[in-house]
């Protein structure tokens, strides 16, 4: 609680305000720039705050580098009833995945599930972003995607050949919120490990192992180490299926091809994502499902406890607290990110974040 009070807490109005004008001031088309700042300022609402205007800095710098191009032929290359494959042309992961996501959308319309697939692309944020997108369409929403640089070897090696490879479902309710399940699959997201070195934190044993196999817990020293998987072999497994469905099936970068874009700010990454819809009125009535949904939930909240449990939480519930508290007080923007964004704003020549 005390380091909350110390935050500045600023709209998603504003937010979003400054965001697009950093990415007008690098040339980004006014509407582009919009949209990305649109839905980065939505995951900070929604409390993913390794992806939301933490990343401005690096993605201008990337843009600087000449690493993404600011106005992308962003299209479909192959297509069929119930699939498609874009190209990215190497814009902004926001803009690919978004455009992605309402293709998905539209042919689940029709074929009842339809899967997308995007290469020549780049870092988009938070999963949950585009898993929730089909959610607005009473659809079921997928999102896997290959990680912006490797810091996981395989199970019991060295050589860092996997990423955090994230997942993300998103399935609609009734009268109860949504099931948003959003993880990469190692125990924290680089993201995090990269706000702690930030603010100047250390981070719990159990994150990331040194090259010895004793726990790294000092974030600065991250490069000395890499992330563990969740559930350990088993979370390995995951992390290289999910880089074979977003990378290697739409011709993207998987493996040894992975740029760390932490790193490099003129390199082009190639990245991959997957985006599935589900049209639930395909399967059976919406109403019934939702109300299934909602008994379901409820019996899950409402299940028996373990002693000092203070009660059964649901995939997404942390979302649907951290939006509501933010998009009534503001989103709480640390001290170290703020003086990095007033940067920012100065080489930019643009006007600081309103406090």
């Amino acid at each position: 609680m005390a380091e909350q009070k110390q935050q500045q807490r600023i709209s998603g109005d504003r937010l979003q305000a400054f965001i697009a004008s950093a990415f007008e001031a690098v040339d980004v088309p006014r509407d582009d720039a919009k949209t990305i700042a649109q839905l980065m300022a939505q995951a900070d609402i929604n409390g993913s705050e390794g992806h939301g205007v933490f990343r401005l800095p690096q993605y201008v710098r990337r843009i600087k580098g000449k690493a993404i191009n600011v106005r992308p032929n962003i299209r479909v290359e192959r297509e069929l009833a119930a699939m498609a494959l874009v190209h990215g042309d190497n814009g902004m992961g926001h803009l690919v995945m978004k455009f992605a996501a309402e293709k998905a959308i539209e042919k689940a319309k029709t074929a009842g599930v339809a899967w997308v697939g995007a290469r020549w692309s780049n870092h988009a944020g938070p999963a949950s972003l585009y898993a929730t997108m089909p959610l607005a369409h009473n659809m079921i929403g997928l999102y896997m995607a290959v990680g912006s640089a490797n810091h996981l070897p395989p199970w019991g090696g060295l050589d860092m050949l996997l990423s955090t490879n994230p997942i993300a479902v998103a399935v609609p309710a009734g009268d109860e919120p949504a099931v948003i399940l959003d993880m990469a699959t190692t125990v924290a997201a680089y993201g995090k490990v990269k706000t702690k070195a930030q603010r100047g934190e250390m981070m719990p044993e159990g994150w990331m192992m040194d090259r010895t196999g004793n726990p790294l817990t000092d974030p600065k020293r991250a490069n000395e180490g890499f992330l563990l998987p969740i559930g350990g072999y088993k979370g390995y497994g995951l992390a290289l299926v999910i880089g074979m469905l977003a990378g290697n099936l739409n011709a993207a970068a998987m493996g040894r091809d992975v740029i760390d874009f932490n790193n490099d700010d003129t390199s082009e990454t190639n990245t991959g994502h997957a985006i599935v819809a589900i049209n639930i009125e395909a399967f059976q009535d919406l109403k019934e499902f939702k109300s299934g949904m909602d008994m379901l939930i409820r019996d899950i909240r409402n299940s028996q406890r373990l002693p000092n449990v203070d009660r059964i939480r649901l995939p997404g519930d942390g979302t649907h607290v951290a939006r509501a508290d933010r998009e009534k007080n503001g989103v709480p923007i640390p001290e170290a990110l703020l003086a990095a964004l007033d940067q920012l704003a100065g080489d930019l020549k643009i006007a600081k974040l309103p406090r």
